[in-house]
């Protein structure tokens, strides 16, 4: 009994003897291996004269005090009105930026293996979840599994503090129709297949749930309304259904945006998904601000359905243009470095007859007019293509290509904190940085609001008021990125 009462008591009670007495349960939970990555673990942590991003699109604040205790946001405000509680480990974080943690909307715990075919898509579960907290995500959606009974048990492990990662919230495994090109991916048979594979997913734990690109509308209608009942969203990258049909059958998100939308092939089959090619050309004949994209736009907008934006993965796809990032180099196994660098130099030495650059700056200008027309972006990475893209550092580089997308840093944040916290129905615990909030925050060495490349300037990454040691998680899994 007295195992349940003392933490209600730690709840509901504060003296100056019960913060270290519920600390002390709180922080036990972390295992050895888990501990070794923590830098700030204390009852009560005075943050002092940082600069505050808090996630809801208002201005930066200079000179704020964040007062965390047990766990959450206890105060926030001015420098000079926060009184630091007595017994508070004090930080001076003069120079530094404090954003929330960032809610990644597109994420997996898998990675291309080098090599092929056939493609296969190895479970990174002790590289990835360790690279994401680093980055300063602090909550995933994984958006699709190829290998979901590990990405629950992950879930439980850092639930649990037996592993260093962000709080998961697990996508049953790929929707998908025949003609899937992974073989980790079941393929429906028909409509039923589609409503017990989402029952089943749903028992298991599984929290969302992702179509994929040649399910058919029979199917997509079937999983929409068997999770639906059950209270949970179905996201979407589809091929084989246009976006607007998605809308009209119930889906809750598109992921990757404009660029996967095959619906402006006039010679479109219903239920098939057509040339790839043929319907890049089609899109980037029409304009974004008017007519058929347009159209699609409002359409989505008014069935409240989200977009999920994943440049990262798309700029991989542009000759010559994603940075080659040392910080993703080193992480890379060997095998996988030098299969990525080959594959970025065929695409470079294809560049004149490559779409891929109209395409990318299209994309661009959808995600800017969706939200102007009221539509909510969320953020993402995808750590797909052909593996130029890592979980943590591609999150970050999503953030810089919205604001290069035409959203100010400030916004650009919003995105990708508030929005994703708003989709997933967990608004009221993170993705702002408010008082009673979870204590998931981000501190940076610079200011993101002056320049947004400083977002990758992460020291310590707090999730439920531990502070994390950014450098340490990314040394710890140097040369892993590929082999797991």
């Amino acid at each position: 009994m007295r195992k349940v009462v003392l933490p209600a008591l730690c709840m509901l009670v504060w003296t100056p003897l019960w913060p270290s007495r519920c600390w002390a349960q709180a922080g036990s939970k972390l295992a050895p291996e888990v501990r070794a990555f923590v830098k700030e673990d204390a009852p009560v942590i005075a943050l002092t004269h940082v600069r505050v991003i808090d996630g809801s699109g208002a201005a930066p604040r200079a000179d704020q005090t964040l007062v965390v205790r047990d766990g959450k946001v206890a105060a926030l405000g001015d420098a000079t009105s926060i009184k630091i509680p007595q017994g508070a480990k004090v930080l001076d974080l003069t120079g530094r930026t404090m954003i929330p943690g960032l809610v990644g909307m597109h994420e997996h715990m898998f990675y291309p293996a080098p090599g092929g075919p056939p493609p296969l898509y190895p479970e990174h579960a002790g590289s990835f979840p360790r690279l994401y907290l680093a980055g300063g995500v602090t909550t995933i959606r994984t958006t699709g599994s190829v290998d979901p009974y590990a990405d629950l048990e992950l879930k439980r492990a850092v639930d649990d503090g037996k592993m260093a990662g962000p709080k998961i919230h697990v996508t049953g495994p790929y929707l998908e129709g025949p003609g899937a090109f992974a073989l980790q991916m079941h393929q429906l048979k028909d409509a039923e297949d589609a409503r017990r594979m989402v029952e089943f997913w749903i028992t298991q734990g599984a929290t969302s749930f992702k179509a994929y690109m040649n399910i058919t509308p029979e199917e997509l209608g079937a999983a929409v309304k068997t999770a639906h009942a059950r209270g949970i969203k179905l996201t979407g990258h589809l091929c084989s259904i246009g976006f607007r049909e998605a809308a009209a059958l119930g889906i809750d998100d598109l992921e990757h945006g404009l660029v996967v939308d095959t619906e402006f092939l006039a010679e479109k089959k219903p239920g098939a998904c057509p040339n790839t090619a043929a319907a890049n050309k089609a899109l980037l004949m029409l304009e974004v601000t008017s007519g058929p994209i347009h159209e699609t736009i409002r359409d989505l907008v008014a069935h409240h359905v989200a977009v999920t934006s994943t440049l990262p993965v798309f700029e991989t796809f542009v000759p010559n243009r994603a940075p080659l990032d040392a910080r993703i180099l080193d992480a890379m196994l060997p095998d996988a470095r030098i299969s990525y660098l080959r594959r970025r130099a065929l695409i470079s030495d294809g560049a004149a007859k490559s779409d891929w650059a109209a395409l990318f700056k299209k994309e661009l200008e959808f995600e800017r007019e969706f939200v102007k027309q009221g539509g909510l972006l969320l953020a993402g990475l995808d750590p797909t293509g052909y593996g130029g893209v890592i979980a943590g550092f591609g999150d970050q580089r999503e953030v810089e290509l919205l604001v290069e997308a035409g959203f100010t840093p400030v916004e650009a944040i919003h995105i990708a904190t508030s929005n994703g916290a708003e989709f997933l129905g967990e608004q009221d615990k993170i993705g702002t940085l408010v008082v009673g909030k979870q204590a998931d925050l981000v501190v940076i060495n610079g200011d993101p609001s002056g320049n947004i490349a400083d977002i990758e300037k992460v020291e310590i990454v707090f999730k439920d008021g531990i502070g994390y040691d950014s450098a340490k998680l990314i040394e710890s899994v140097g040369g892993l990125v590929g082999l797991r």
